[in-house]
C-alpha cells in the first residue's frame, strides 16, 4: 500500500490529509451523537410525572440529571413555565433550534471533504496525463514504458481521492440519519410536553 502512495504522487499527500481530517470530525460527531441519544419514552414519563407530583421543580431536575437535546429543550421550556404556555413554547422552539445546530456542527465541513477528495485525484489524473505525454513528446516514443509512470500517477490518485470520498460519504449518511432520528424525537417530545401543559392548566 505505502508503494502505491508513493507512486500516487504530491496529490496522495493532500487526499490523505482531508481523509485524516474526515475522520477526526466522524469520531467526534460519533461520540457527540452517541451521547446525545436518550430513551426519549423514559424520559418522557419521567418528566410528566415529576410535573404532576412535585411542580415544574421537579421536572426541571429531571432534565437537569438527564443528557441530551430532548433535556435542553424541555428545560429550556420549563424555567419558564411560570410565564404562560405561549412561552414556554416560543423557548422550546428556540431551544430546539440551537440544539439542532449543535448537532449538525461540522457536518459540513465533511460534506465539503466529501466533494474535495474526488477532485483532488481527478486533478492528479490530469497532471498524470501531462507528464505522460511530456515524456512522450521527449522520449519521441509511445512504448508502455515510457508512459507508465504518467499513467500509474493518474489512475492512483483518483483511486485515492474516490476511496476517500466514499468512506466519509458512508459517514456522512450515518450521521444524517442519526441527527433526523433525534430532530423527530425532539419534536414529537415536545409537543407531548407542551400537550401535558395544556391539559394541566
Amino acid at each position: 500500500m505505502l508503494e502505491y502512495f508513493h507512486q500516487g504522487g504530491g496529490f496522495m499527500y493532500p487526499i490523505l490529509f482531508i481523509l485524516i481530517l474526515g475522520l477526526a470530525i466522524s469520531i467526534e460527531r460519533f461520540i457527540s451523537l452517541f451521547r446525545a441519544g436518550v430513551n426519549t419514552r423514559k424520559f418522557i414519563n419521567e418528566v410528566t410525572k415529576a410535573l404532576d407530583k412535585e411542580g415544574s421543580e421537579g421536572a426541571i431536575k429531571v432534565c437537569q440529571d438527564t443528557r441530551g437535546p430532548v433535556a435542553s429543550v424541555f428545560h429550556a421550556g420549563l424555567i419558564r413555565i411560570g410565564r404562560g404556555l405561549e412561552h414556554v413554547e416560543k423557548a422550546i422552539s428556540n431551544a430546539g433550534s440551537i440544539e439542532m445546530a449543535f448537532l449538525e456542527r461540522n457536518m459540513s465541513w465533511l460534506s465539503t471533504f466529501i466533494s474535495i477528495a474526488p477532485m483532488l485525484g481527478f486533478t492528479g489524473t490530469v497532471v498524470g496525463m501531462i507528464k505522460a505525454f511530456n515524456d512522450i513528446a521527449q522520449a519521441n516514443d509511445i512504448s508502455p514504458a515510457i508512459v507508465a509512470d504518467g499513467i500509474s500517477i493518474a489512475l492512483l490518485t483518483t483511486c485515492f481521492g474516490l476511496i476517500v470520498a466514499i468512506i466519509l460519504q458512508l459517514f456522512y449518511n450515518f450521521f444524517i440519519s442519526k441527527i433526523d432520528s433525534l430532530v423527530i424525537d425532539m419534536e414529537e417530545s415536545s409537543v407531548e410536553l407542551i400537550d401535558h401543559l395544556a391539559e394541566k392548566s
